[in-house]
């Protein structure tokens, strides 16, 4: 508490802390009309550096040591500064140079930029909140060519010995060109430095003539918030909310809510229509909404934006400059668009893998592009990281790296406890769950589906259930499953119609050996009821001969592309990306950047709107990424719609998702309420300890804030943005009664701890292993060709004559699988301006309130705990699913990351 005291500013309750000296009024040489006292002693002075863990604005000695004290007999006139610290941006195009050379030169007659101090008090006068005088940032010209990543800038202002707390500062770009403000500190009141943390584009007056408020870091419950700040408050709110209409400017600040009715693009032919999803016929979350005019062909549908146009998102939700340089679309439209169709020239058509050395060749020797295409094609095309190696130039040679699961075993996707492992341990540990009764059950209607009673029988598994029953096996918790019959049964006759795509419904069953480790027992394919004399279902079993191990091993990767689908359509993009959508519109409409909560859930919500606009872009659209490259095509987003009518908010949290899946059961005695039935489950064991620190976290945040539940119930801003983010952004599903009441201190400890967990954890385990496991196709394929041959089918002679040959045929071709290795590494990469859980922007200064910073600090440690915790697990030879020999450690909730491609790190954010 002390510590974070002098880190934010010190008190005047705390003047036992300082030295004082005379007490006689007089003028400082820099014009301050103070009296010296409260000065800092040399080894707090020294405690208050070492302790500053972020970017502060500088703050001057003599400032810092003089501190105003005026009698009440009649107000005096004083200044005070402002240290604002702007970014500059690292690469400019001619335009900005330009624009900025202007600036300096106007700067010096007038076109400045202006601040203004708000004062937390009313004039008594005026009835309005007390001004400062307005203040200018001095020096733009001169410091206009420093190449420094950050500048500070100051300005004075006279007020008056009365003028209270500043708690807002309006700020006026009279310059042509947006700047990136950081912070402001304001230096010479006698509470000591006063912070506000703005991190947020300033445009210039003359695209958004009003001033831009920024408030001050201390927080306010809506009916706490002083009077000077009151009308303030709600005019930002209003603002930032729009009045719904037009069409949205790339420097806006205005969040409203839209359907996803801008996917497809009927103007270019009715192959690329989509259905509109959001409403009644394909229920969905909404998105944000940008205001384009209507296509030409058809009103219902918004007007494209293709790359390398931008489309719109909040100013200050687009990417910052390090982000957009190491993820930049521009350079994933390189390869989709420059790459492939270079390479389609290059093999005169698309081609199979020939022998698996061919696919090993991508990374050990690369694609031999056409003679003479290189040079043109390396000119226009900023490479990822991926294919910017080049080994021998002149040949045209473009090389991937080397996916993490072939590092310490080459073999290892073919064997089946890896196979097993990656259930548990993989890109998608969501769908494991509990077998609780045997056969499984379809819940599907069987008036339009038919018969729909699992092939599975009992004499499938019973010899690799170690001799026992499989009742036993189910009350002992042996048995469990990886169950997407439901999901895609009712798109099969249509995936299955589409060129190149060949899909099954499968059913995986595992049991937990007597090691404690997992192993398939029976994959079950179904196809739909085509008639009475129809094979729709078949179930094959671990090999037991040649013919039989690459029948089992075209099984599995069958299942891994109904994975891959699942994976990437729901667990993945619906409920992390999507479904946070409206919670983070909903919190910049109706919660204050003064609310607590707002400056709580602040790091959880940073890039999500663009990333999610990216996606719109380029990877769930008509023909883009996701269609191209996964076994649904173009009905991948029905199948997401279809998926989220089944979601439900309360089952998001960990603890509920894995009693709901059987992967846990309830236990008041355990720390999070649950017990792991699979105990080397480590996705659900590091997730568990996760899960525990957020909660303890949020829950201390709520409990100050919130001592009383009635403080909840009457808070209207809190109540307004779950209300507006249950009735407008989940709109289609507002009717439910299973949404979680806000009601008391509890509900909203569950709620954010559900909504932080998504953001940052969740989606990290979701995330960042698509290419250290995905980008070896034959281990992940995110779509087969062919199904698994029958005796009597035609194909079933060239599959006895050349297994391999069929199954390499089976899997993406060349170019699918080059482009979608190109996709999956993009996504799996860190930025190097990546914030991980426990980290924020300005760790000192976010919040004005002590006891909270103080908080923040200790929930650091705990994340820093739980990384050696996870470190120590993954060197227990007892854990056989994250350790062992070939074995690939379980990383992907360790917290922290370096850039890159890491198979690990916990972003606060959906970022990617």
């Amino acid at each position: 508490m002390a510590l974070t005291k002098q880190i934010m500013g010190t008190s005047l309750m705390d003047k036992s802390q300082f030295v004082s000296s005379s007490s006689k009024l007089f003028l400082s040489q820099n014009q301050f009309l103070v009296r010296p006292s409260l000065v800092p002693s040399q080894r707090r002075r020294e405690h208050l550096r070492k302790a500053n863990r972020g970017t502060v604005a500088a703050i001057s000695e003599d400032l810092v040591k003089i501190v105003p004290v005026f009698s009440a007999e009649k107000p005096v006139k004083f200044k005070v500064r402002a240290v604002v610290t702007v970014r500059n941006k690292i690469k400019e195009d001619l335009k900005e140079t330009i624009s900025k050379h202007v600036d300096a030169l106007t700067d010096k007659i007038g076109r400045n930029v202006a601040l203004e101090l708000i004062s937390t008090e009313i004039d008594p006068r005026t009835k309005a909140p007390k001004k400062s005088s307005e203040g200018v940032l001095k020096d733009w010209s001169k410091k206009s060519n420093l190449k420094a990543e950050r500048v500070n800038y100051t300005a004075e202002f006279v007020v008056d010995s009365n003028f209270g707390i500043p708690g807002a500062v309006t700020v006026t770009n009279k310059h042509q060109k947006e700047f990136f403000l950081e912070t402001i500190t304001l230096e010479g009141f006698a509470c000591g430095p006063l912070h506000f943390p703005v991190n947020s584009w300033m445009q210039s007056k003359k695209d958004h003539p009003e001033k831009r408020i920024v408030f001050c870091n201390k927080p306010y419950l809506p009916n706490q918030t002083p009077e000077g700040l009151k009308e303030l408050r709600q005019k930002e709110l209003k603002n930032l909310r729009g009045d719904g209409s037009g069409v949205r400017k790339l420097s806006d600040r205005i969040y409203d809510y839209a359907l996803y009715n801008d996917l497809g693009n009927p103007d270019k032919g009715t192959d690329l229509a989509r259905p509109t999803v959001g409403g009644q016929k394909f229920p969905y979350p909404r998105r944000c909404r940008t205001g384009r005019l209507p296509t030409d062909t058809d009103m219902s549908a918004e007007s494209r934006v293709e790359k390398p146009l931008p489309m719109y998102v909040p100013r200050d939700e687009q990417f910052e400059e390090s982000k957009m340089d190491t993820f930049s679309f521009g350079r994933l439209k390189g390869v989709l668009h420059n790459l492939i169709p270079s390479l389609k020239s290059s093999f005169k058509g698309d081609k199979d893998f020939r022998v698996f050395g061919d696919i090993d060749s991508l990374y050990s020797e690369g694609i031999l592009l056409k003679l003479g295409l290189q040079d043109e094609l390396l000119k226009k095309l900023p490479l990822p990281n991926m294919v910017s190696k080049f080994q021998d130039y002149n040949q045209g040679i473009l090389k991937y790296d080397t996916p993490k699961i072939l590092s310490k075993d080459k073999l290892a996707w073919l064997r089946d406890d890896e196979f097993a492992r990656q259930a548990v341990a993989g890109v998608n540990p969501s769908s494991i769950e509990r077998l609780k009764v045997f056969p499984p059950v379809s819940k599907l209607d069987p008036e339009i589906y038919g018969p729909l009673e699992s092939a599975l029988k009992e004499e499938h598994i019973t010899p690799n259930i170690h001799g026992m029953t499989v009742q036993q096996a189910l009350d002992e918790n042996k048995l469990y499953i990886v169950d997407y019959h439901d999901v895609y049964l009712p798109f099969l006759d249509r995936i299955n119609a589409l060129d190149g795509r060949k899909a099954y419904a499968t059913r995986t069953l595992y049991f937990l050996t007597p090691t404690g480790a997992l192993k398939p027992i029976a994959i079950e394919l179904s196809l739909p009821n085509s008639g009475p004399s129809s094979r729709s279902k078949r179930v094959l079993t671990p090999a037991t001969d040649a013919t039989s191990n690459w029948m089992w091993q075209l099984a599995k990767a069958h299942v891994c592309a109904n994975d891959a689908g699942v994976h990437q359509l729901v667990h993945h993009w619906l409920r992390t990306h999507a479904t946070l959508e409206p919670f983070i519109l909903a919190a910049h409409r109706q919660l204050s950047a003064m609310h607590p909560i707002y400056k709580l859930l602040d790091p959880h919500m940073r890039y999500t709107l663009e990333i999610n606009a990216l996606a719109r872009q380029i990877l769930i659209n008509a023909d883009g990424v996701i269609e191209s490259c996964f076994t649904p095509g173009r009905y991948a987003m029905e199948i997401s719609s279809s998926a989220y009518k089944n979601w439900r908010f309360d089952r998001e949290s960990l603890p509920a998702d894995l009693v709901q899946r059987g992967m846990a059961v309830p236990d008041p005695t355990q720390p999070h309420g649950v017990r792991l039935v699979l105990e080397d489950y480590p996705y659900g064991s590091d997730g568990l300890l996760i899960w525990g620190a957020i909660e303890n976290w949020v829950r201390t945040y709520v409990h100050h804030y919130y001592p009383d539940s009635s403080l909840i119930r009457n808070d209207r801003e809190l109540q307004n943005w779950y209300s507006e983010s249950i009735n407008v952004g989940h709109a289609d599903l507002r009717h439910e009664n299973w949404w979680p009441s806000l009601s008391s201190a509890d509900d909203l400890v569950s709620i954010l701890s559900t909504l932080i967990w998504l953001a940052s954890a969740q989606h990290a385990a979701l995330n960042f292993g698509q290419y250290p496991y995905g980008g070896y196709v034959p281990n992940r394929p995110p779509l087969m060709r062919r199904l698994v041959p029958e005796e009597n089918d035609p194909e079933y002679a060239s599959f006895i004559s050349d297994p391999q040959k069929y199954f390499l045929s089976s899997l993406p071709s060349v170019l699918q699988a080059i482009k979608y290795m190109a996709v999956v590494d993009i996504l799996s990469t860190h930025s190097p301006d990546e914030e991980y859980l426990g980290e924020r922007q300005q760790p000192s200064t976010w919040s004005g309130d002590a006891e909270i910073v103080e908080a923040f600090y200790k929930f650091t440690a705990e994340i820093m705990e739980i990384e050696k915790e996870i470190e120590r697990r993954n060197s227990d030879p007892n854990l056989k699913h994250r350790c062992g020999a070939g074995v690939l450690p379980y990383e992907l909730l360790a917290p922290s990351s370096e850039p890159g491609i890491t198979c690990r790190g916990v972003p606060n954010s959906v970022s990617i």
